[in-house]
């Protein structure tokens, strides 16, 4: 193991612990902004050497290898500008904020709590979690600008509609990202909502929602019908969620809701189904743009770790103290 830090004149790359686990070709796309097609051949000619020996492109780095670059590749790096990777020192989430609704506004990039590598950001309504179409400013794009040279940039592990507030789990490094997709496919974290939904919501305590969900094309842009199982399409997928009713007003009901599968507008799509659309949402449920009322107040990790914040809410529909935690049914 080479144990010697990256230098602009040295032709030895250093893995960081941050790192550890990606694979040497992704490793090397990512220092290096080098083309891929360029480094599999250095790889495949044994120019460059992961602890002197030659190696696959889809070897996996660990903390401290040395990878050592062809000599001529440095000039390569610098004329493509790419960013110089900073110390191996840990990287600090960014400011806190605990999400209360009076009034403040939020850092342009703000943290509601970390556990080691494993990031809770605040994630505020009408910012994207990544950048596309019509987007120039997202989370990911703050988080990469913030982080800009660091061994491995953080990175959202999931999504949050743009019109979405609250809890959103990032990773700050390569093994933090794997734990935590791992745990999202494996439904063994748990995702709570708050929500304000149109109409009188009918059903008292707990109650799952089943539906099968399918996109299509509704002029020129994506959206998900939910129909009930007895409906399903070859396409669709299943959604389920647990909601409980918190608050009834006139014309409105403050639902707490447990999603049990990541789909696509999964609660705005199911709510609209059953003729109780979230507020504000203009895609399901042809309200005026007053800003969506949903809001994920909590997550908990595998080991019990509690994420959890406030909507930023204001007037009647603001939300004043955290709900408790759902009392799910067994079975």
């Amino acid at each position: 193991m080479n144990t010697e830090r990256q230098s602009p004149a040295s032709n030895i790359l250093v893995a960081h612990k941050a790192e550890s686990g990606l694979k040497l070709l992704r490793f090397l796309e990512r220092r290096t902004g080098l083309p891929r097609a360029l480094l599999h051949r250095w790889l495949r000619t044994g120019q460059i050497r992961l602890n002197g020996r030659r190696a696959k492109p889809f070897a996996r780095v660990q903390t401290d290898d040395g990878i050592r670059l062809p000599p001529f590749a440095l000039g390569m790096i610098e004329e493509g500008k790419a960013p110089v990777v900073s110390g191996g020192e840990p990287l600090l989430p960014p400011p806190h904020f605990d999400g209360a609704p009076d009034g403040r506004s939020p850092p342009f990039l703000a943290s509601i709590g970390h556990k080691e590598d494993i990031w809770a950001l605040y994630k505020a309504p009408g910012l994207p979690t990544h950048g596309g179409t019509g987007h120039s400013d997202s989370l990911a794009a703050r988080l990469a600008a913030r982080y800009a040279g660091a061994p491995f940039i953080p990175i959202p592990a999931h999504r949050l509609d743009k019109d979405t507030s609250g809890v959103l789990l990032a990773a700050a490094s390569y093994r933090a990202l794997q734990e935590l997709h791992g745990a999202l496919r494996e439904r063994r974290t748990s995702k709570e909502y708050l929500a304000w939904a149109r109409g009188i919501w009918p059903f008292e305590g707990i109650r799952l929602l089943r539906h099968d969900l399918h996109k299509r094309k509704t002029a020129g842009f994506e959206k998900v019908r939910a129909a009930l199982p007895r409906d399903r399409r070859a396409s669709s997928r299943e959604a389920l969620c647990f909601v409980q009713p918190l608050k009834i007003m006139t014309g409105i009901s403050l639902l707490q809701i447990c999603i049990l599968t990541g789909r696509t507008h999964q609660i705005r799509a199911q709510l609209a189904a059953l003729g109780h659309p979230v507020l504000g949402d203009v895609k399901y449920g042809a309200g005026r743009a007053e800003g969506m009322f949903l809001h994920a107040v909590r997550v908990v990790l595998p080991d019990g770790t509690v994420f959890a914040c406030l909507p930023p809410w204001r007037g009647r529909e603001a939300v004043e103290r955290l709900p408790d935690a759902m009392p799910l049914p067994r079975g």
